[in-house]
């Protein structure tokens, strides 16, 4: 059985004084949690501050990018082992809003993948097809492609440690969320996907977690899919109590190993 993972992709909110109010809040609603992997990503001037409150507990960090180069003439990048360094777990990659906002490619994402996993960071690999791809009949296609390219020359031994999280794109901070039978379908088909390039084995360990307006009147329709292991929360994420919500989604769902 995999074990849930919920993480909260703050995005570009918070200060540093701000996010470690929140983490202290989520920290005192889920700090005896277990029984779901717990992951935070504040911005990355909050990181160091929010890691801090966080050490010794069973919420994790995570960043919400970082460049495919460990050091360099990159201005503005951060670096995985810079992530690590600063008291990341988890890496968020292929958000598509890097991919749209700011041109990330796939073979782009692939070298970020390559970097997160040598740093030791767990990467979140994020695909999803546009409302348009998905008029078109295309989200198979989409998929296949984007994970094609992002896993290029991942072991298995390394795809093994990364979470693939399906966010389609028309339902990101839209209000609008992908159908339990939608999104099932997806999750689905990115584990054959993942086993066609692996094998059956590693396709049935990874988890596979959505994303997109996930809120708590929704995760639960969501969370009873076998192929739904849990969740990436955007704006619900920036309310405590919205959060431990998600988090403590009825635990008769699914059944964690502890």
């Amino acid at each position: 059985m995999r074990k849930p993972l919920i993480a909260g992709n703050w995005k570009l909110n918070n200060n540093i004084a701000e996010s470690v109010g929140l983490a202290t809040a989520i920290l005192d609603n889920l700090g005896c949690k277990n029984d779901v992997d717990i992951v935070i990503a504040p911005v990355f001037t909050a990181i160091s501050a929010v890691a801090k409150v966080c050490t010794g507990s069973n919420i994790k960090i995570a960043g919400q990018n970082c460049h495919c180069i460990d050091a360099g003439a990159f201005t503005g990048e951060v670096s995985a082992p810079m992530l690590a360094d600063a008291g990341c777990n988890y890496v968020i990659l292929g958000h598509s809003e890097r991919r749209q906002l700011f041109g990330e490619t796939d073979c782009f994402i692939n070298a970020k993948c390559y970097s997160a996993l040598q740093a030791g960071l767990i990467p979140i690999l994020c695909v999803g097809e546009t409302e348009d791809e998905r008029d078109k009949g295309e989200v198979f296609d989409v998929i296949t492609r984007q994970i094609t390219l992002a896993l290029n020359e991942i072991s298995q031994q390394q795809v093994e440690q990364m979470v693939i999280a399906y966010e389609p794109i028309w339902a990101i901070g839209t209000g609008k969320t992908a159908t339990s039978n939608e999104a099932a379908e997806v999750h689905s088909f990115i584990r054959g996907v993942l086993s066609g390039l692996y094998s059956e084995q590693t396709a049935n360990s990874i988890r596979i977690v959505y994303g997109g307006s996930v809120k708590p009147n929704n995760i639960a329709e969501l969370m009873v899919e076998d192929d739904i292991d849990g969740a990436l929360v955007g704006g619900a994420s920036l309310k405590a109590a919205d959060f431990s919500a998600i988090v403590n989604f009825p635990k008769s769902l699914k059944v964690a190993p502890r």
